[in-house]
């Protein structure tokens, strides 16, 4: 058995080694409870915060709500010292290393089987990480802001610097990590215990309600979520047809990528500018006409293909098993993790430590023990045979999680240097930072892709027009054109290659276990380049002038 057959079984006690890890955990966190700490941070945080919003700044319109910003954001820039330098430009190395063996390492011979591992995985990210930690540790001479609590941590007048290293240990993992990996976490398992079987007559229509169905779960459930639920069911549906290459291509543009555009839940990116504090309803409000016409012109394009080339090629014979071999939809697993997903909904909107509930400010990590604790219930009480039924692992996840333990501490630097350079790059209109995001995301990672283009947007001096229209991110003034160019192109052109987002590779794995043979990294972007290229041009000709 290959190492990627080994990897689809699921395992029998995998189930229950993560309720006993959950268990552990939400005893820590009853402790830590009884100590007084989280309710200590969120109040320190919240402190901080407010402080931060009395301080002077450029003036900014609210986009309504609560105005208090999440403490797990970066806080206002007018509560860091003074002193702040970026680090030397060579510190952008680890970053960019990691981010090249992601890319790299999966295509070589020599190493791919090797970079099959998680724990290989996790030696290269945490060595990177572990390299960027030691820079701050033993040489960098400035003061770096804390994300967490606010204030900041300070060079030490003479040896090693503990505080400073142990400050952008915290920015990185505590403040940004541990919130991003329990989200997607909680929705691929919760979504894991779910099945929607069934082998419908794999007309043109039926695959394009599909995929549509994928896009308007996506921005609610995940692009991860979204395509767990409905990856096997397109394949059993299509299992008589011999061309069906484009359908699993169209899905991974739609379901894995441009349907997840409307809500921080949808795509990794937009979760990580939620946590450094856009708020939860501005991708909905804004960029729902441009979700609209890039997913409507995919999924149109998708059905004539379907219908006037690939369809009529299949064989009479196919066609008549395809009639006959129809299988009623079902979906088991649905009770009780339909309601677990709506409660992870709910959680992110209202558990945010910065925001106040009847006067109560959540305290820190409640929402993610929540979050967990939905998970503990998936796992429990949810149908162990649909999870069987599904070839649920946690190998998916797992991955994410050690390549972003790395990304989350190598990117601090880069950020740092941004944050200081980011106005002399020449960035200046909304074009120029969709296509810089769109095509780092396309051959690295949407997700840090996005925070280094928020963070060189947030340098940015307004003009009159944009300081009228701009909004406010914890106390700092952001052209919202900027922003929503950097979310565009983060999230669509994430579609572009099998490694600008997580979802893409894990559908390919599917569907080649299913018997797709799926086009190599480069024969994918041809597809790519004809059908989704073309329609983000004209996108961004129709909405980003």
């Amino acid at each position: 058995m290959s190492h990627s057959e080994h990897q689809i079984q699921p395992s029998k006690n995998s189930g229950k080694s993560v309720v006993a890890a959950l268990t552990a955990v939400f005893i820590i966190y009853a402790m830590l409870l009884g100590m007084g700490k989280p309710q200590e941070w969120t109040q320190k945080a919240n402190s901080g915060s407010h402080a931060g919003e009395r301080g002077e700044g450029r003036g900014t319109r609210d986009e309504g709500g609560d105005s208090d910003p999440s403490p797990l954001t970066l806080h206002p820039s007018s509560l860091a010292p003074h002193n702040i330098e970026p680090p030397p430009m060579f510190m952008v190395f680890p970053f960019v290393a990691l981010l090249l063996c992601i890319a790299i390492l999966p295509l070589v011979p020599a190493t791919a089987h090797w970079w099959e591992h998680n724990f290989n995985r996790f030696i290269i990210a945490a060595s990177l990480g572990v390299l960027t930690l030691l820079y701050y540790l033993c040489f960098h001479n400035s003061a770096v802001e804390g994300h967490w609590l606010g204030g900041h941590g300070d060079p030490a007048a003479s040896g090693l610097n503990f505080h400073l290293a142990w400050t952008v240990f915290e920015n990185a993992i505590i403040a940004e990590y541990i919130p991003f990996i329990v989200l997607l976490f909680t929705l691929y398992t919760i979504a894991g215990g779910i099945r929607i079987g069934g082998d419908l007559k794999a007309k043109p229509l039926t695959n394009t309600i599909i995929i549509g169905i994928g896009a308007m779960l996506a921005s609610f459930i995940g692009t991860t979520g979204a395509a767990m639920l409905l990856i096997r069911l397109l394949l059993d549906t299509n299992r008589q047809r011999k061309y069906k290459v484009h359908t699993v291509i169209f899905f991974i543009f739609v379901v894995c990528n441009c349907g997840g555009l409307l809500t921080p839940l949808g795509d990794p990116p937009l979760f990580l500018g939620y946590l450094r504090g856009v708020k939860f309803e501005f991708t909905l409000l804004n960029l729902v006409r441009e979700w609209a016409f890039v997913n409507g012109l995919l999924l149109a394009l998708y059905f004539l293909w379907d219908t006037l080339i690939s369809y009529p090629r299949e064989s009479k014979d196919d066609l008549a098993r395809d009639d006959l071999e129809v299988q009623p939809l079902s979906i088991a697993g649905w009770m009780p993790n339909v309601l677990l997903l709506l409660g992870v909904v709910f959680s992110v909107l209202l558990l945010d430590p910065g925001k106040s509930i009847c006067g109560w400010h959540p305290w820190m990590f409640f929402r993610e023990m929540v979050m967990l604790g939905l998970v503990f219930l998936s796992l429990t009480l949810g149908q162990k045979e649909t999870r069987i039924a599904n070839k649920f692992t946690y190998s998916a996840i797992v991955e994410v999680a050690v390549l972003f333990f790395g990304i989350f501490i190598c990117m601090q630097a880069p950020l740092q240097i941004l944050h200081v350079h980011g106005p002399n790059l020449g960035l200046t209109h909304p074009m120029h930072f969709y296509w810089a995001s769109g095509v780092l995301s396309s051959f690295l990672d949407n997700a840090p892709t996005y925070v280094v283009f928020f963070e060189t947007a947030k340098t940015l001096p307004l003009d009159a027009q944009a300081t009228a229209e701009a909004i406010s991110i914890c106390g700092v003034a952001i052209d919202v054109k900027l922003l929503i160019a950097v979310s565009l192109g983060s999230v669509f052109m994430g579609a572009m290659t099998y490694i600008g987002n997580g979802p893409n590779f894990m559908v390919k794995a599917i569907a080649e276990e299913s018997g797709v043979k799926m086009p190599s990294f480069f024969g994918y972007m041809v597809y790519s380049c004809l059908i989704l290229l073309p329609i983000l041009f004209v996108m961004t000709w129709i909405f980003l002038r």
